[in-house]
């Protein structure tokens, strides 16, 4: 058995557990970083998802909102992130006619227009406009606020009108919503932000949703989700990069086994290549789900139920794009985020079906197209990659043999629904004549990812500032990565602002050890 020493150990190679490592390795601490896979990057990594196929693929995350300018800046990574021309498009069908609602990114009069052909008037479009505009302010508020010590709710409270805040931050979403807009294909697209990865009624007086739609809104203060060119495994490359010439150590292949917390120091035991390794440091960060991080100790808590996830991530490699029954080019309909399924109404009536153990149908879902913003990652493939992320799936639906494959055919039927001639017609299929489509559900995401439950949030998001009675004491409260484990911060999703593709954690989990060791 071979014994280590460290200044840190960090446990989980993904983004966050490399922001970590390369920002306390940049401040002369002596850091090993511990990955069970044979390659860092967790959920962030791009690959090449069809046997004798070039094109590589984000196989699960896919865009990027709230890693800061700033962040990236400091970490010097060579990464670029390409802003979409079109920011949304849901196509409808009303009364035997098939159109489309366009949000442009910046809005332009073709995104008045389809409101107007959506709604009949300017009305609706005007609330858009005006809801926008005040939600923003709430971004604009808490934004620069994530790469800082927690504030506390009223400092933000007091920068925005507070009869928004109390809507927005105090009841259920649904209301809002439905008190601000009119039409239900209108509702549903501002909704669908508060259910990405999110199991939840837009009423539940958890407001889980509401803390979901805020980090889809707040960041770099605008909300813009971009596409990393070269996928996402360009973000994490980078990141290992920055971390390795800091002088970290990073062993990959390498499974936590058990950990011994401690004031004064913090063991941590892992098997790599057949051997027992064993670690002793001042500190640990641990980029694992907390409740995987439960399972790892010494004297493990009492037992409780994961976290459950829900959704249904499918993957299509494409010949070429579809054509809409709308007619709408499909260059400009697949260029942002494409909702089907996803009418206020036909969201809550596909979680109705899904607590009561139903797959919902239709599927309500949404669909983006990489390669229109990024070539490079088709590899020379002449056509397209899609990926379909679907609402409303929990993790025990899919344990019913058969409920993956339904799953599927089911956001294949709401895609074809808008579609002049079925995808399967354009979907490539490999050299075996196989179609090119590869599935996601949260039974996939724990067995290849180690993500509890096959949560993507590694549990319920919570809000980005402290309450106003809260303890802030120590550095690990005041930056939101506390556990109640002596010597133990947390740095990965679990994180107070964790959560999507960020590096929050990391950085917060780094600024919390640095103020710790001073």
């Amino acid at each position: 058995m071979s014994q280590h020493r460290h200044d840190v150990v960090i446990v989980g190679g993904g983004h966050n557990g490399l922001t970590a490592a390369a920002l306390l390795s940049r401040a002369g601490l002596d850091v090993l970083l511990l990955e069970r896979l044979d390659h860092t990057g967790g959920a962030a990594v791009s690959a090449q998802a069809f046997p004798g196929l070039a094109p590589r693929l984000s196989r699960y995350s896919y865009l990027v909102s709230l890693m800061p300018e700033a962040l990236m800046a400091e970490l010097e990574l060579d990464v670029r992130l390409a802003s979409r021309s079109v920011a949304s498009f849901t196509p409808w069908s009303r009364d035997g006619r098939h159109g489309g609602l366009l949000v442009e990114r910046p809005e332009g009069a073709a995104t008045a227009a389809s409101f107007r052909a959506l709604t009949g008037d300017d009305a609706e479009y005007a609330a858009w406009q005006r809801f926008y505009a005040e939600v923003g302010t709430i971004a604009e508020a808490v934004a620069p606020t994530l790469l800082s010590p927690l504030p506390r709710e009223a400092e933000l409270a007091a920068r925005v009108d507070p009869t928004l805040w109390e809507a927005l931050v105090h009841a259920p979403i649904g209301a809002l919503l439905r008190e601000r807009f009119a039409d239900d294909t209108v509702r549903g697209v501002v909704a669908t932000d508060g259910l990405i990865g999110t199991f939840a009624d837009l009423d539940s007086p958890s407001l889980v949703q509401n803390r979901c739609f805020l980090y889809h809104l707040i960041g770099n203060g605008t909300g813009e989700w971009r596409v990393p060119v070269g996928g996402m495994g360009a973000v994490t490359d980078g990141l290992a990069r920055a971390a390795a010439q800091a002088g970290a150590t990073i062993r990959t292949g390498a499974q936590a086994q058990r950990i011994v917390p401690g004031a004064e120091a913090v063991e941590v035991a892992w098997q790599e290549a057949g051997r027992t390794h064993v670690a002793r440091a001042r500190r640990l960060l641990s980029g694992v789900a907390p409740w995987t991080l439960d399972q790892l100790l010494d004297s493990p808590v009492p037992s409780y139920a994961p976290p459950i996830g829900a959704q249904l991530k499918i993957n299509f490699l494409l010949d070429r794009l579809p054509r809409l029954r709308s007619g709408t080019d499909p260059e400009v309909a697949f260029a942002g985020t494409l909702h089907v399924a996803e009418d206020y109404s036909q969201l809550q009536q596909a979680h109705a079906d899904a607590a009561a153990g139903r797959l919902p149908d239709p599927l309500p879902g949404e669909v983006y197209c990489h390669s229109l913003s990024d070539r490079s990652i088709m590899a020379g493939h002449p056509g397209h990659t899609l990926t379909y992320f679907g609402l409303h799936t929990p993790a025990p639906l899919f344990e019913r043999p058969g409920a993956k494959e339904e799953a599927v055919r089911r956001a294949i039927d709401a895609i074809d629904a808008h579609l002049a001639e079925p995808l399967d017609s354009c979907v490539t299929r490999d050299a075996d004549g196989t179609p090119c489509i590869e599935a996601k559900v949260p039974q996939d995401l724990e067995r290849d990812l180690a993500m509890p439950g096959g949560h993507i949030f590694h549990g319920d998001l919570a809000w980005p500032w402290a309450d106003d009675t809260e303890r802030l004491g120590e550095p690990a409260e005041q930056w939101g990565v506390t556990t109640s484990l002596p010597g133990v911060l947390v740095c990965g999703s679990g994180a107070r602002r964790g959560g999507a593709v960020s590096g929050l954690g990391g950085h917060n989990a780094a600024r919390a050890l640095l103020a710790e060791l001073g």
